[in-house]
């Protein structure tokens, strides 16, 4: 069984003698809070290092059970867990109490997010917890999970209630939002200079040109980079917008560019059809580059065939057709999918 490692963890096949360190965590009954089991006796927990061992040595192994210990020293701090079913899995972690709100879970299901997807090439992957468990789902959502769904009373009762049943909650990720997640983390990744807005020459391409109407600085507090708001004027006259975003990182959270993009234009109904957008986009080079930018996002609307001729004419390449998540501003506008072109400038 394959190991995987993280920045301060390796996952590991168990052995005979994690079995101290197992029943020191599945003892403790802050650590099975929300399971649906008792505290451990060491014939228990050896009985589940017996399993897990004989399940890493089956072919094809179908179920994974991952000893959590610490890249630096070797100490076993817990389990993670990812169950196979066809081209579909499921993921579980648990750390001993000791080692809570440390970024080791988040971690773990990382790591047993990327196995799945990258080398066992799954399809789907979901994780479940007790819905009160909010240090659980909390993870789940942190590494880009989708909330499926709220289950009433579907799981036994965890150890902080009288009731009989728990309401459980279903998270979910498909291999699709996985690889727009490795490709948006890129994008952040990606260099860009702002010291300020700069003194903007005349831009013009002797057809159209382009007048700054305002240059909005960041709000912090929202995650929005500054931005340049200009016209687009043909003659003396204004035929549309066109705006500038400055960064890879920004809005409702770190990856609202990757889907609304650097670049955001509109042509008044009766000019379209002449080219302007991308005379227009092709004006804003020079200003993206004099902030470091060499490579800008624009996305459209997955049936906005107009908007998606104007990328392909700026030689721009279709990277995917994402699906938008639900906190997305676009979202919530009633869009399901947007088109994503890089545009190499």
């Amino acid at each position: 069984m394959k190991k995987l490692t993280t920045k301060r963890l390796i996952l590991r096949a168990f052995e005979k003698d994690d079995l101290a360190a197992v029943h020191s965590y599945s003892c403790r009954a802050e650590n099975i809070l929300y399971v649906d089991i008792e505290p451990n006796s060491e014939e228990q927990a050896q009985a589940f290092i017996d399993r897990a061992i004989q399940k890493s040595f089956e072919s094809p192994v179908t179920n994974y059970y991952y000893a959590v210990t610490l890249k630096d020293c070797g100490m076993v701090i817990g389990c993670g867990q990812l169950k196979v079913i066809s081209r579909e899995a499921s993921v579980g972690w648990i750390l001993h109490r000791d080692y809570w709100k440390r970024g080791y879970g988040t971690e773990v299901a990382e790591a047993l997010l990327r196995f799945g997807f990258d080398e066992l090439n799954l399809h789907r992957i979901t994780a479940e917890c007790d819905a009160k468990n909010h240090g659980s789902y909390r993870i789940m959502e942190k590494i880009g999970m989708r909330r499926e769904g709220l289950f009433i009373a579907s799981r036994p009762a965890n150890k902080v209630t009288d009731q009989p049943y728990s309401d459980g909650l279903l998270y979910a990720m498909l291999k699709e939002e996985w690889e727009a997640q490795k490709e948006m983390a890129r994008y952040i990744a990606l260099p860009c200079l702002f010291e300020g807005f700069i003194d903007l020459p005349m831009l013009s391409d002797g057809v159209v040109h382009l007048v700054c109407t305002a240059k909005q600085p960041a709000i912090p507090e929202k995650k929005y980079v500054p931005a340049y708001i200009f016209a687009v004027c043909l003659g003396g006259e204004k035929i549309g917008e066109i705006s500038l975003r400055i960064g890879y990182s920004g809005g409702l959270r770190e990856g609202g560019l990757y889907y609304g993009g650097q670049i955001g234009y509109g042509i008044d109904k009766k000019h379209r059809g002449r080219g302007y957008a991308v005379r227009a986009c092709r004006l804003l080079q020079s200003v993206a580059k004099a902030h470091g930018m060499h490579t800008l996002l624009i996305t459209n609307a997955h049936d906005n065939h107009a908007s998606k001729r104007v990328c392909e004419k700026l030689g721009a390449r279709l990277t995917r057709v994402a699906r938008l998540p639900e906190w997305h501003e676009l979202y919530q506008e009633g869009h399901r999918f947007v088109n994503i072109f890089e545009w190499s400038l």
